[in-house]
């Protein structure tokens, strides 16, 4: 009986002792954070999303592109020498390592786990709407090598009427992909264009943060 209740003692701090660490400590450290006030401006940091943004954050999550992508710039665990710079940082996916304060608003967070394609914490300031509708249309014939799967389903082919839609795809600039026959066109779905304004709105090292002074 001494064993039992012994085992049973183990396994409550065990649980008691993970809820803790996991629960409410990172609550006491974190769960006090707010938006920083820009003292020029008076915005808000981070600025919150556009409703076409949120609504993106939808298509992002059910096309799973968590699973392939993260969305934090690492700093480095080690000191660095002067004048080298974080891996991360390195690579041109921020300017500064991301922080609590970054993902204020967010449910769920898309940290990420994995990176078979590039961190996207700030793919809004590296591309334009235009690249970013013929990457994800066609990501292989954009970015030689990637392994990134087409999300063709998230366009459409329309006959063309007067001038055209302004942001159908321009197949000039995709090179190797068959474009529709002529009279017609592609053209981003409404889902599309807010999956693209969600990318597009990721931007964190365009904000000052107290933290990142630090």
């Amino acid at each position: 009986m001494n064993k039992l209740s012994t085992l049973f003692v183990g396994i409550f701090i065990t649980f008691v002792s993970a809820w803790l660490g996991l629960v409410v400590i990172p609550y006491i450290q974190l769960g006090g954070l707010k938006p920083e006030k820009d003292e020029i401006t008076g915005a808000l940091m981070p600025p919150a999303l556009s409703g076409s943004a949120q609504r993106g954050r939808l298509v992002y999550a059910a096309n799973g592109c968590v699973y392939c992508h993260s969305q934090q710039v690492r700093g480095s665990a080690r000191r660095l020498p002067e004048g080298e710079v974080p891996p991360d940082i390195a690579r041109g996916w921020g300017a500064r390592r991301t922080f609590p304060r970054d993902y204020l608003g967010e449910r769920p967070h898309f940290l990420g786990t994995m990176r078979t394609g590039p961190d996207l914490a700030n793919v809004g300031l590296r591309y334009t709407a235009d690249w970013q509708h013929r990457h994800l249309y066609a990501p292989a014939a954009i970015s030689r090598g990637s392994t990134m799967p087409p999300f063709r389903y998230l366009y459409k082919k329309q006959r063309i009427v007067g001038a055209g839609t302004p942001d159908a795809l321009d197949f000039s600039l995709i090179p190797g992909v068959e474009p529709p026959e002529e009279g017609y066109e592609i053209v981003p779905t409404e889902q599309a264009r807010d999956l693209v304004a969600y990318l597009l709105a990721l931007r964190r090292s365009s904000y000052d943060l107290p933290e990142a002074a630090e």
